[in-house]
């Protein structure tokens, strides 16, 4: 089944690295993490998904998709998630790539 999506929908990539030997520690604050960030960017107007993942080989990603790219640009100032959710993970190792932000052209 296609899924639809608006109109100038965007798919916006978080990724990062750490230290594979740190990946319980890392995993168990990503998912700690979930209990303040979901409700703070279930709050933001335009949000259509969002995944979050942690992997063994020491990368983790989150994955939204929004209805704009104005709205995909509120996580890049939601206090939750630049300050202190990027903070706690700093402090365990956790290094951010650039985020990016893609338009869609199509989806399964």
């Amino acid at each position: 089944m296609t899924e639809s999506l608006p109109a100038g929908a965007v798919v916006r990539a978080s990724r990062a690295t750490f230290d594979p030997s740190r990946f319980a520690e890392v995993e168990a604050l990503s998912t700690k993490q979930a209990q303040y960030l979901a409700p703070a960017v279930e709050r933001l107007p335009g949000l259509i998904r969002f995944y979050a993942g942690v992997s063994p080989d020491g990368s983790m990603l989150q994955l939204s998709v929004w209805d704009s790219e104005e709205h995909a640009a509120q996580l890049s100032h939601l206090r939750e998630m630049v300050v202190v959710a990027r903070g706690e993970m700093e402090a365990v190792g956790v290094t951010f790539s650039p985020i990016a932000t893609y338009p869609l052209s199509w989806t399964i």
